[in-house]
């Protein structure tokens, strides 16, 4: 937010200057407007002013810890003006404290309580800091002030639908959309409420927007046109990894779709860690690696934009049959290392991964994510052998698992998705929060139990405990935000039963 209440110390330097470098800054000129604040300060480093909008260029261009520092100074020189703990807060936030965001813009209503920016932002810390009830009154707060921000219509959807009020975050996203547009994230947030409540026809096209938007904009430009569908009639199709590779596990096998019937050459660019793996897909698909150089293509396409451009519907879904496979042998030598561990073979997954960067993305992995020691319960279960496949920072807490709780862990070996398929095909199930690990074993045709947040991500649909992407998923849901203890004492007793049944049939 680009404001000023007027220079300091005007008689030290000619008083239009910072007039001029507010103009420059306003119109998106930021280096020249920069360099007059830069002249100002070094006439007089007394303009708060002139630190605060220095302050704003930084976080302009993603200099979260130098807009903290010259703001910092603008507020040590006038503590009174309510723009500066706002943009100081929003530095705070990108950087990953949302409870010190939180402070600053309260800080800022305390000076301004009519300050609308300021109420919606202070909504987005709330919400990182999973206060949803604070956070959709600070949305409803601001939106009495300015009743048409788009941006505070499309953040209070959001809450909304953490909340599990979906009906009313959709309304949300379409006032926003109405207010503006060609706002991308209310398109995009509209597209995964649609898709959660099965709607695809109408979600695909909103779903698109992703694309134009921050947080999951492509990092490049690439040369070719997008495809849209039509038959290639030779030409060569690009189809690029996006997002998590979750996602692309998910939707790796639409590729092949379009390999066996597009009428041209496909190549799939996926993640390093995925590119042995995804060798495995059926068709006539050449997979290269996303830091290999750019393949020579005539088209290209998202791969999450693919169940769009065929038109599926969840009536028309695929059969949920396996698509990913590992070569038998790898089994095998999995399968003779677990044999003197008798029991059903269980792996575990507890975590996602950590975003500390992201506030909004953190505080879904804060949702989605528990720890070993949430798991104790199932080591009650009788007959059971657990292997870990939790990886990473979380993986270490495999080490002092739960008491009663007969752990292995692997994990060390386990260097891209298809080390860790080979370990999960000599499994009897996977039990894993909603991460990558899941959308593996489901393609795999293994069977998979997710523990589910209560605001699920749209691909797992509302009011299900099935998945139309899985044949072999259960999902256990939480029944209220936070209760994994009712999902554990569930899942428990789910795995008793399990491995009673399995040495009854033995």
């Amino acid at each position: 937010m680009v404001t000023s209440r007027g220079a300091s110390s005007p008689g030290v330097f000619n008083p239009g200057l910072f007039d001029q470098g507010l103009a420059h800054h306003r119109a998106g000129r930021l280096a020249e407007a920069e360099e007059i604040y830069r002249r100002i300060l070094t006439a007089d480093g007394r303009h708060a002013d002139a630190w605060h909008l220095l302050g704003v260029i930084a976080f302009e261009r993603g200099r979260n810890e130098a807009a903290l520092n010259f703001i910092g100074n603008a507020i040590r020189l006038d503590d009174r003006q309510p723009a500066y703990y706002n943009n100081f807060g929003n530095a705070l936030f990108e950087l990953g404290h949302p409870a010190e965001a939180e402070s600053a813009y309260s800080a800022a209503l305390a000076l301004d309580p009519h300050y609308a920016e300021a109420c919606s932002n202070r909504g987005n810390a709330l919400r990182a800091l999973g206060r949803l009830e604070d956070s959709e009154a600070a949305y409803r707060a601001s939106l009495r002030r300015r009743p048409n921000q788009p941006e505070t219509h499309n953040n209070l959807g959001n809450t909304l639908q953490i909340m599990g009020r979906e009906a009313e975050a959709e309304a949300c996203f379409r006032k926003a959309v109405r207010l503006r547009p060609d706002y991308a994230d209310a398109h995009s947030n509209l597209g995964h409420a649609l898709l959660l409540r099965g709607r695809f026809a109408e979600a695909w096209p909103e779903y698109e927007w992703r694309l134009r938007t921050r947080q999951t904009a492509l990092s490049r430009k690439l040369p070719t046109p997008r495809w849209t569908g039509a038959p290639l009639e030779g030409r060569t199709l690009l189809i690029h990894a996006e997002q998590g590779l979750g996602d692309n596990l998910q939707f790796c096998r639409y590729a092949t779709e379009v390999a066996a019937s597009a009428g041209g050459p496909v190549v799939l660019e996926v993640q390093a860690p995925l590119v042995r793996l995804m060798a495995s897909l059926a068709g006539d698909m050449r997979v290269v690696g996303r830091s290999d150089v750019l393949p020579d293509h005539d088209l290209h396409c998202p791969l999450l934009s693919l169940p769009g451009v065929l038109g599926l519907t969840l009536e028309t879904l695929p059969p949920p049959a396996p698509y990913l496979s590992v070569a038998p042998e790898l089994v095998a030598a999995w399968t003779q290392r677990l044999s003197g561990r008798p029991g059903l073979k269980v792996g575990l997954v507890w975590a996602g991964g950590s975003r500390p960067d992201q506030p909004m993305v953190e505080a879904i992995d804060r949702r989605r994510s528990i720890t070993l020691q949430t798991m104790a319960p199932l080591a009650q279960a009788p007959g059971v052998c657990f292997v870990s496949l939790q990886k990473d920072g979380p993986g270490q807490q495999a080490r002092t698992p739960p008491a009663g709780m007969a752990l292995a862990d692997f994990t060390e070996e386990m260097g891209d998705f298809l080390d860790t398929a080979a370990l999960i095909g000599a499994l009897d199930l996977v039990i894993s929060v909603d991460t990558a690990v899941a959308h593996l074993a489901g393609a795999l045709g293994k069977p998979v139990w997710l523990l589910n947040r209560f605001d699920t991500c749209w691909r797992w649909l509302k009011d299900r405990d099935d998945s139309p992407w899985y044949a072999g998923l259960r999902q256990f849901r939480q029944p209220a935000p936070g209760d994994w203890g009712a999902v554990m004492q569930a899942v428990a007793a789910a795995l008793t039963s399990e491995a009673a049944g399995r040495r009854l049939a033995a």
